[in-house]
């Protein structure tokens, strides 16, 4: 397990409300000098706590106007065939992320489309003529939120 101080912590949510700033910046707002905030970054880069920088953007602007998951149940339940279907789902430009879940779904997966009639093609396409694929149904995401800076919780 990769524990986090308190430093680290401050440095992790700052960087999560803007990975952008400069080191300069990132380190007044912590309060270290940039030389040790530089070396922490660092460090928490190769622990594994920070693991990339990404630009979010707006899937509309992208032509992606409808959201939806996907619950899907897949057959035979084997490891074979869980990974040729993840394998699969990440050569659909329409996933955005996908889930291996536990209960009566064995995939939660999150697409973004221009339409519903896009959403209905997709299905209709991707997933009806899979055969591993026993059954699916989906659920169209009306609003969108997140958490913007994700914190260690204690233990």
């Amino acid at each position: 397990m990769v524990a986090v101080d308190e430093l680290d912590a401050a440095i992790v949510e700052r960087l999560q409300r803007d990975a952008r700033q400069t080191n300069r910046e990132l380190a007044a707002a912590v309060g270290i000098a940039p030389s040790t905030c530089l070396e922490r970054v660092r460090a928490l880069r190769e622990r594994g706590v920070i693991t990339g920088y990404h630009a979010e953007v707006s899937l509309p602007a992208l032509n992606r106007h409808v959201q939806a998951l996907l619950h899907v149940q897949i057959r035979p339940l084997s490891r074979t065939v869980i990974e040729a279907f993840k394998a699969y789902l990440g050569t659909l430009p329409e996933v955005l992320s996908f889930f291996v879940v536990a209960g009566g779904d064995d995939f939660l997966v999150h697409v973004a489309v221009p339409g519903v009639d896009s959403l209905h093609a997709f299905l209709m396409d991707k997933f009806s003529k899979r055969r591993e694929i026993v059954g699916f149904r989906s659920s169209v995401i009306y609003q969108h939120s997140r958490t913007p800076v994700v914190a260690p919780l204690d233990l």
